[in-house]
C-alpha cells in the first residue's frame, strides 16, 4: 500500500494548485480544480462516497452516525525560488527514498495518506460508529474561502483532526493576523516590490532606486536590469527565523532605517508578548511601494491567551486588517488530545506531551479540533521552502499513526 501512496502522491503533486485566476468550476484556479478532481476520483475508485462542493472543497465519506472530521488541503503556496528539483514534477527519488515537490508535506502528502488509511480500514472490514468526513479544501493557504463555502453548503463536524502541523498533537494554535501597514514620505524610488504571500518569508525583493556599488556590497545586494535586488530564503510565516527576509537589506540600502527598525527590530514592542504557547512572531513578508507610500503586509502570530485588541493597540502607523483568525485552545486532558497523543506515542515508542504552535490549521474550524502531524522534532523543515519533500519513512509512519488514530476515535 505504501508504494501506491507514493505513486498517487507523485501524481497529485504534478498539479500546480497554488491560487490562480478563477474559472468555471475552479474558484481558485485550474490547478486546484485538477488536484481536487484527482483526489475525489481516487477516493471513488476505493468505493467511497464523495462530494465536490463546486471546486471549493470536497469530501470523502465513510460510515454513519455522529460526524467526525479529518481536514486537509490540496492547495499549495507558490513554488518560490531556489529549487534544484522540479517543484511540480512529483519526482520519486528511490536513492534518497523521497518524493520531491510543493505540497509533499504541506498538505497533499498527509491528505493522500489519510485517504489510504481510510481505505485500509475499509478493506479490513472496519465499521466506524461515526460518519467520517475527510474534507479537503483548495484555499487553505490564502484565505480559507474553501471552508467558508463548505460551511454554507454542508455540515461541519464538531470534532476531528487536521494532518497539517506537528506531532505528537497540537492542543493550541496562536492567533493569526495579516496586517497591511502603510508608511508615507518622500522616497527616492518609484517602484519597490517583494514577497509572494503573507504567510511566506520574502525570498526576493527589488527596487529601481539609484545604484550605489559600495552600498550594494555592504548590504549583500546585486543589480539586475537596472534594479537593486536582494535574495533571501523562504520559510513558513509562523517560523520567520527559519528564513532570510529579502526585504530587510533593501530597506537598509534605501536608508529607511526608521521603517526597518519598526518592522525588524522593535516590531512595535509586540515580540515580548508570550504565554505557554510561545512568543509572538512578527514577519513582514510582502512589500510594495512608490515615491510617496510604502505598504507592508506582516504575518503576526500572537499567543493563544492574548487578544487581537492587545496587538492592534500597539500599532502606531496606519494599518488595514487583511485577515484574522482567532487562537485555538484545547484542554490537554480532553479525550481527543489524549487519544491522539497516546496513538503517536504507541506507534513511535516515545513518551511526549501535546504542544502548541504558531501555525494555523483547519482544526480551528472545529469546536474541538487538533492538528496532528506530519512534522516531528528533528525533521528538516522544507514546508513553504524550496525543495520540499517527504520521505518514504515518513509516509509509512504517518500511515500507521493516522490509521490507528481514526480507528480509536471512531470505533
Amino acid at each position: 500500500m505504501i508504494d501506491n501512496i507514493i505513486k498517487d502522491l507523485s501524481e497529485i503533486i504534478k498539479f500546480d494548485s497554488s491560487q490562480s485566476l478563477p474559472s468555471q468550476g475552479a474558484p481558485f484556479g485550474i490547478g486546484a480544480k485538477k488536484a481536487l478532481d484527482y483526489f475525489l476520483n481516487l477516493a471513488k475508485s476505493f468505493g467511497f462516497e464523495t462530494k465536490n462542493y463546486d471546486g471549493y472543497a470536497g469530501e470523502v465519506i465513510f460510515g454513519n452516525g455522529e460526524e467526525f472530521a479529518i481536514l486537509a488541503h490540496l492547495d499549495v503556496v507558490p513554488a518560490g525560488k531556489g529549487w534544484t528539483h522540479d517543484p511540480f514534477g512529483g519526482e520519486i527519488d528511490y536513492n534518497l527514498k523521497r518524493v520531491w515537490g510543493r505540497g509533499a508535506m504541506d498538505d497533499k502528502g498527509p491528505a493522500v495518506i489519510s485517504l489510504y488509511a481510510l481505505k485500509a480500514l475499509k478493506d479490513e472490514g472496519f465499521a466506524p460508529n461515526k460518519k467520517i468526513k475527510l474534507i479537503v479544501g483548495c484555499n487553505e493557504e490564502n484565505g480559507w474561502g474553501c471552508i467558508d463555502y463548505y460551511e454554507k453548503h454542508a455540515h461541519m463536524p464538531e470534532t476531528g483532526f487536521s494532518p497539517d502541523a506537528d506531532f505528537p498533537v497540537i492542543y493550541a494554535e496562536k492567533g493569526i493576523l495579516h496586517l497591511k501597514i502603510n508608511f508615507y514620505g518622500n522616497f527616492g524610488f518609484s517602484t519597490l516590490s517583494g514577497g509572494e504571500r503573507a504567510n511566506m518569508v520574502c525570498d526576493y525583493c527589488e527596487s529601481d532606486a539609484p545604484i550605489n556599488d559600495a552600498k550594494l556590497k555592504e548590504f549583500g545586494l546585486f543589480c539586475d536590469n537596472g534594479k537593486i535586488c536582494a535574495h533571501g530564503k523562504s520559510a513558513h510565516g509562523s517560523c520567520p527565523d527559519d528564513g532570510i527576509n529579502a526585504i530587510a537589506p533593501i530597506l537598509k540600502y534605501l536608508g529607511l532605517d526608521e521603517i526597518y527598525e519598526k518592522l525588524f527590530e522593535k516590531c512595535y514592542g509586540l515580540k515580548d508578548m508570550h504565554d505557554e504557547t510561545g512568543y509572538l512572531t512578527f514577519s513582514p513578508n510582502v512589500i510594495s511601494g512608490n515615491k510617496d507610500k510604502i505598504s507592508v503586509i506582516c504575518d503576526i502570530r500572537y499567543p493563544s491567551t492574548h487578544t487581537l485588541d492587545e496587538v492592534l493597540c500597539r500599532i502606531s502607523d496606519e494599518y488595514e486588517i487583511m485577515s484574522e483568525q482567532a487562537p485555538l485552545y484545547n484542554d490537554k486532558n480532553c479525550f481527543l488530545i489524549k487519544t491522539l497523543c497516546s496513538v503517536y506515542n504507541y506507534v513511535t515508542g516515545k513518551d511526549v506531551q501535546p504542544v502548541a504552535v504558531g501555525g494555523g490549521t483547519y482544526a480551528r474550524a472545529l469546536k474541538c479540533g487538533a492538528a496532528f502531524g506530519p512534522e516531528e522534532v528533528g525533521d528538516e523543515n522544507t514546508i513553504h521552502q524550496a525543495n520540499e519533500y517527504i520521505t518514504f519513512e515518513k509516509i509509512e509512519k504517518c500511515f500507521k499513526i493516522y490509521k490507528l488514530a481514526i480507528e480509536r476515535l471512531t470505533r
